[in-house]
């Protein structure tokens, strides 16, 4: 085990507490085990490592950080490092791309039942269902998920602010008030279009800008040739199908999608579309959108269909029509705060009973002033009035 012990620990020598993601306050780490699920790149390894390095501060033996589909895992199993490193004085046990190992939740299980001092934290992609394993892991995970970073993140990471999270009800009663605050201590309009390009994961900071995009294709295939495979179990002609897929989304988004005429350019079945775009939508590569008043239920159509973030949108496509980047960017923030978002008769979105429009500088609202609730998200705009509110500071809610 030497050889997981000297990675840990080159790892943590490099780990800094510069920029927290903003989950790293809200997980309750006196849990007996914690999940982290998130996309690739939204900092759940750093997130792990901070932990260790700034919040649990152990003892050499008494933490282990290691990611599943290491090598050592070719000819050891789970339980028996586990039982190894605590029968060494392990207390914490920190695994990365759980979703990578054979048998992930029998094990797992097994190792919550057979120490109970120990706090065994894991992280995962999106897409894995950590409760439908083969061994229920209900009762004994708590789970949370890291998504990209929000635009108030962004700002904090490369603009060295410390700016607060806003909630949608305080951006309803005093959206004027918060831009002002802001304002007055940089100018969000230059930031949040290079946000929209390229700043939703940290790994802006320290890589050339011309070069996201690139990594953010790598990272479309890393989840569709590997995470896929081992989660959905995908082949190469699936997953090569299932990138086609994502590439003709891709031209056309938002749009309510037509399965059959999608299943023709795919090349396959409709049924495959169904839970193709289900296990995208989990992977956090698409979003998705339901009519208000419309029961949800697995492999149902949706309504319309969204990439998940701005980035993705930028990497796919060249230049992206600017409506489309604006309702991507709004959507994406809603889902991101744990918003149950419809599709409503009249305007863009709808939370609980409030309807928001979305447009540029211009956009008035014509479409939506019938409705009791409603606001108008504008971009291009630095201070809002009444109900138009600045598209930006939708950003400010994690």
């Amino acid at each position: 085990m030497d050889i997981l012990f000297s990675i840990s620990q080159n790892l943590l020598n490099q780990t800094d507490d510069k920029f927290f993601r903003y989950l790293f306050d809200k997980i309750d780490w006196n849990q007996r085990m914690i999940a982290i699920k998130g996309p690739r790149g939204s900092g759940k390894t750093t997130l792990m490592l901070q932990r260790i390095k700034y919040g649990i501060k152990p003892q050499s033996n008494e933490v282990l950080y290691f990611s599943a589909d290491h090598y050592w895992f070719y000819t050891h199993n789970l339980v028996e490092t586990t039982d190894s490193f605590y029968q060494h004085g392990g207390r914490f046990l920190f695994i990365d791309e759980v979703h990578k190992y054979p048998n992930w939740s029998r094990e797992l299980k097994n190792i919550y039942d057979s120490y109970p001092d120990l706090k065994v934290v894991f992280s995962s992609s999106s897409a894995l269902d950590i409760y439908r394993g083969e061994s229920d892991l209900s009762r004994r995970v708590i789970s949370y998920e890291l998504p990209g970073m929000s635009f108030r993140e962004y700002l904090n990471l490369t603009h060295e602010q410390n700016f607060q999270s806003v909630s949608l009800a305080e951006i309803q009663t005093s959206h004027s008030q918060i831009t002002h605050e802001i304002t007055s201590k940089l100018q969000p309009l230059p930031a949040f279009k290079e946000y929209l390009r390229i700043g939703y994961l940290p790994i802006i900071t320290g890589s050339n800008p011309e070069t996201i995009p690139v990594f953010l294709q790598q990272i479309i295939n890393t989840v569709v040739e590997s995470d896929l495979a081992f989660i959905a179990d995908y082949n190469a002609g699936t997953a090569y199908k299932v990138k086609k897929l994502l590439g003709v989304l891709a031209e056309s988004v938002p749009f309510k999608p037509n399965v059959s005429s999608i299943a023709r350019k795919v090349e396959t079945s409709r049924d495959s579309v169904y839970e193709w775009l289900t296990q995208l939508e989990k992977a956090k590569l698409l979003n998705f959108l339901i009519t208000e008043g419309k029961g949800v239920s697995l492999l149902q159509k949706p309504d319309k269909v969204y990439l998940e973030n701005t980035n993705l949108s930028y990497a796919l496509k060249a230049t992206p029509e600017i409506g489309s980047i604006r309702e991507t960017f709004l959507l994406n923030q809603l889902k991101n705060i744990n918003k149950e978002v419809r599709l409503p008769n009249s305007g863009d979105f709808q939370v609980d009973d409030l309807v928001i429009e979305v447009g540029g500088k211009n956009k008035d609202a014509s479409q939506v002033n019938h409705l009791e609730n409603y606001l108008i998200a504008a971009d291009e705009i630095e201070h809002g009035f009444g109900k138009k509110v600045p598209l930006w500071l939708f950003g400010m809610m994690y």
